[in-house]
């Protein structure tokens, strides 16, 4: 079969990898020439880009790409049609809704599967894996994915993959920005709200525009709400159920209040499958939680010499402010986010009101370090500001402030941010070798 792939952001890469996965022959465009087709079978080395070159077509095996353009009569050809989430609001994507051609009207399986929803600012990822290891470890096969900015390999490899093998259940780690995307390729049993916060509001705009969203994505469905949560009242009454939760009581092997309400929520929802879908023992529920570890790249702390080191994605205020509401850091280590979200740059606003001894900025998603030594001089931070360049400098300063009681590093760029962990637990692991004791005991 033959899919059309339109839009290669991050979702549109990953479905386009997922589609040759499967075995797909493939037609991909972008109307924006100069995408970065990193990660892709293909290269853009051995081509020319120039300002007047403002058309480029590539053909490899079963894959081909127009850049700068459509190719329509091509896209009326294929089988099936994947939008990127991020035209969903297009012309072209209203186009095609109804069409009956989109990937996930062609291919249905996975809409007969049970399937669980969990969206929100922070804390998606860590829920969606304690449901899953809750669910598997009463002897249920899930399939588990979504969100490619989560770690996951995108929306349409859960489409693809359902069609494969059977699964019992579908837990899918929606992103706040493409809630109606979701809304039209799965059908949800339940949706679960972790938190909202301010993220993303370069798409929302406001967190009236972010809760109007979710008050569509939300109606006359079951859903899971924190019993604080700003709007519950709003959200309440146009859904068929609302079900509120909070902090678990159970003993966690995780850090921060905020992990006990992801356990809560993973709680309420399995406790719910188990009232009215299959009995799940309570063992199995409090075990699975209490042997929770961190997931990749997100918090987990690390112990050197007599510092621990505090280190995960927290790449929106609300994320930071929740961790140095617990512990005070003698340094914070930040990651930069992207050009265009100056919103994420209140990250600092949340340290510098911690006002730690020092503040270490590295290139998190984009290289934005200037802003952000912006961001701090206009704060007035009268602390240290340093800058890593790369993972050897950011160990460098690691090594000089291990003999503090805790240190942070956080903020954006999850794939820098997991290497940075990597690099920490092997000096750990091998930190009785002498040689390795000597750069961070001098």
């Amino acid at each position: 079969m033959k899919a059309a792939v339109i839009g290669l952001g991050v979702e549109g890469k990953k479905a386009l990898n997922s589609l040759l996965k499967y075995g797909w022959e493939v037609y991909a465009t972008d109307l924006n020439v100069n995408i970065n087709l990193d990660n892709l079978p293909i290269s853009l080395s051995s081509v020319d880009i120039s300002p007047q070159n403002d058309k480029i077509s590539f053909v490899k095996d079963n894959l081909s790409i127009d850049l700068g353009f459509n190719n329509q009569e091509k896209i009326d050809s294929c089988d099936a049609v994947v939008l990127s989430p991020s035209i969903w609001g297009s012309k072209i994507a209203e186009h095609y809704k109804n069409s009956g051609k989109l990937l996930c009207d062609v291919k249905t399986k996975h809409r007969d599967i049970f399937t669980i929803g969990v969206t929100g600012t922070n804390g998606k990822t860590t829920t969606v894996s304690m449901i899953k290891e809750i669910l598997e470890n009463a002897g249920k096969n899930v399939l588990v994915g979504g969100n490619a900015g989560g770690g996951f390999e995108g929306y349409y490899d859960l489409i693809l993959e359902a069609d494969k093998q059977d699964y019992d259940f579908l837990l899918v780690e929606v992103c706040d920005m493409t809630v109606g995307f979701c809304n039209h390729c799965f059908d949800f049993d339940l949706i679960a709200l972790t938190n909202m916060g301010n993220d993303h509001m370069n798409v929302h705009g406001s967190m009236e525009g972010y809760k109007n969203s979710l008050k569509e994505f939300f109606a006359d469905k079951i859903i899971f709400i924190n019993n604080n949560q700003e709007y519950k009242e709003e959200f309440r009454e146009l859904s068929r159920l609302a079900i509120e939760y909070s902090k678990t009581d159970y003993d966690l092997d995780l850090f921060g209040k905020f992990n006990k309400l992801n356990a809560g929520l993973s709680e309420a929802i399995t406790n719910f499958i188990s009232e009215n879908t299959f009995e799940i023992d309570e063992k199995i529920i409090k075990n699975t939680l209490e042997n929770f570890k961190p997931v990749e790249g997100r918090l987990e702390v690390l112990k050197l010499n007599d510092c621990e080191i505090y280190i995960g994605k927290s790449d929106n205020s609300d994320a930071i402010k929740a961790i140095l509401e617990e512990v005070d850091f003698a340094a914070v280590f930040i990651g930069t986010p992207r050009h265009n979200e100056n919103h994420r740059l209140d990250i600092l606003n949340e340290v510098v009101n911690a006002n730690p001894e020092a503040i270490i900025l590295f290139p998190g998603l984009e290289d934005t370090l200037d802003q952000a030594k912006f961001r701090l001089h206009a704060l007035d931070y009268q602390g240290r500001i340093e800058i890593a360049n790369n993972l050897d400098e950011i160990i460098g300063f690691v090594a000089e402030f291990s003999h503090n009681p805790s240190i942070l590093i956080g903020g954006n760029g999850q794939e820098n941010i997991i290497k940075i962990q990597d690099r920490l637990k092997e000096i750990c692991d091998s930190f009785n070798h002498k040689e390795n004791r000597l750069l961070f005991e001098d």
